[in-house]
């Protein structure tokens, strides 16, 4: 979890406030204190810190409340609420509390004003279909961690893996793959994974795509690799999706009752989630798929 320091407090509540360092400091300290509070290399004492409050119109336990282990406690429940709309798909939800939050101090760090940026990207996509845009925006997201493009972390992956997914769904087929191949090798260059489900996004994104080109084979040996994913993390995040589309792929390559096996153990994983939607989906898919067959 992403904490911020006390310097990263005041730094962001001036931004908020349009308050400068010359205001801030006059009859406090000096611009050269300031800036040491800033980069953390000094800390204000309390006098400090309470005429500091007075400037900006804040308690003085603010500095303390969003400086402290549980200081993220607003942001966190934010972004939790923005992922629960977004496995709803609903991005309508999603742009509001991003508009809503944009200017929020708790928002103005580096890490969490990329999760706001990456996802109006998303929204801008998907509510506005404007993929120059969206594009644009996730690249912005991206930049503002890693310019250089190098060794690209988690969330910079992910955030790769947006575009990719956009430029499938934009039927750019080409494009996307390229973008996912670069997110997974990506992935393999990583010493660590933090959260298997940037893994599993990827390699689900990338088999989809594949069946999609008919390159069954290869959409086979990702689509195994994910299912090997959750089960080595215990993983139950896309681990039905996977099982459908590793059936899918036995069924188009001639392999009917390995298939037919595969998409069975999908229904019976949507079942034990309660995903009643997934089920039937799922049901009518291997129908269809049969009478192609």
């Amino acid at each position: 979890m992403t904490h911020l320091n006390l310097g990263e407090v005041i730094d962001v509540l001036m931004k908020y406030k349009g308050v400068s360092v010359e205001e801030l400091v006059k009859n406090i300290c000096s611009v050269e204190d300031m800036l040491l509070f800033q980069s953390n290399k000094k800390y204000p004492t309390i006098e400090q810190l309470n005429k500091f409050a007075e400037k900006l119109n804040v308690d003085i336990n603010y500095f303390f409340n969003l400086s402290s282990s549980g200081g993220f406690d607003y942001s966190i429940s934010i972004i939790n609420l923005i992922e629960k709309y977004k496995r709803k798909r609903n991005y309508k939800e999603i742009y509001n509390i991003i508009i809503n939050e944009k200017e929020n101090p708790a928002f103005l760090n580096r890490l969490n004003r990329q999760y706001l940026v990456w996802h109006e990207g998303i929204c801008i996509f998907y509510l506005k279909r404007n993929k120059c845009k969206a594009i644009s925006i996730l690249n912005q997201a991206i930049d503002i961690t890693n310019p250089l493009r190098k060794n690209l972390t988690e969330r910079e992956i992910e955030i790769l893996t947006s575009i990719a997914i956009i430029e499938k769904d934009d039927l750019n087929y080409s494009i996307a793959l390229d973008l996912f191949i670069d997110a997974y090798n990506y992935l393999k260059q990583l010493p660590h994974i933090i959260d298997s489900r940037v893994t599993l996004k990827v390699l689900y994104a990338l088999s989809q795509l594949l069946t999609r080109l008919k390159r069954y084979e290869d959409s086979l040996m990702y689509c195994l690799e994910g299912i090997t994913v959750c089960r080595n993390y215990e993983q139950l995040y896309l681990f039905g999706e996977l099982y459908y589309q590793t059936g899918e792929n036995y069924i188009k390559i001639g392999d009917k009752e390995k298939g037919i096996e595969y998409i069975n153990k999908s229904i019976n994983i949507f079942e034990l989630q309660n995903n009643s939607e997934y089920v039937d989906l799922v049901k009518k898919e291997l129908e269809h798929l049969l009478r192609e067959w």
